[in-house]
């Protein structure tokens, strides 16, 4: 991996804690940190070199987390149950960061490389934050891709706060505490989607719309 990826600016470190106020401790609102979903993907991706892939894949997993793979959906952590390390882990690096408005889901995007035969490629992954100071991931998909160069500076886009919510009439799988991001996914006769919708002040904003083609078999987990 790249030494040099330039951790998007921090908007705001905040999140749900305390901190002194005139009558004493006061609970904090929860917001948008970008950066700390770009921390955890460059420590996952360093995980996964010093500790192994699967290893990385199983610590980092939420206990729902999905992976959609080009023979469907998986739970993460049964697919993960008792699988050795390669010897030769993927590695890869964020591109780009969707967050909620409150910070409790966000969505990045990265690149990979897998050096058992050189396939490369571009994913996506849904993160949850479970703790004040901790993501985990819900939901990652990966697909053949050209092998990006890692951007100067890391793009966030944050949802619009105090905005319409961002959930779709036909619904989605999850949203942000908040309302403020929402996605899904499916799988329809070997094709892999993801959707990412985020409020804006106009209404909801489809923030990405990925479709893999079947028989696509590249994805961050190995081919």
């Amino acid at each position: 991996m790249r030494a040099r990826v330039a951790l998007v600016a921090v908007l705001t470190l905040a999140i749900a804690g305390c901190a002194s106020g005139p009558n004493g401790p006061r609970k904090l609102k929860p917001v948008a940190n970008p950066s700390a979903v770009v921390a955890t993907e460059l420590a996952f991706a360093r995980a996964a070199q010093e500790d192994g892939q699967w290893s990385a894949f199983r610590k980092y997993a939420d206990k729902s987390a999905i992976m959609l793979r080009e023979s469907g959906p998986v739970n993460a952590r049964s697919w993960l149950a008792g699988k050795a390390d390669p010897a030769q882990p993927v590695s890869w690096e964020p591109l780009a960061i969707w967050s909620s408005c409150d910070g409790s889901l966000a969505v990045s995007k990265y690149a990979f490389t897998d050096p058992t035969d050189g396939t490369s490629g571009e994913g996506y992954t849904v993160w949850k934050r479970d703790r004040p100071d901790r993501y985990r991931y819900l939901f990652d998909m990966g697909y053949a891709a050209p092998r990006a160069e890692a951007p100067e500076m890391i793009r966030a886009d944050v949802a619009e706060c105090k905005a319409a919510p961002a959930a779709p009439a036909s619904g989605a799988v999850g949203q942000s505490d908040d309302g403020s991001l929402a996605w899904s996914y499916s799988f329809e006769n070997g094709v892999r989607s993801l959707r990412v919708w985020t409020s804006g002040k106009a209404g909801p904003k489809l923030a990405i719309d990925q479709s893999v083609p079947a028989g696509d078999r590249s994805n961050r987990t190995g081919n």
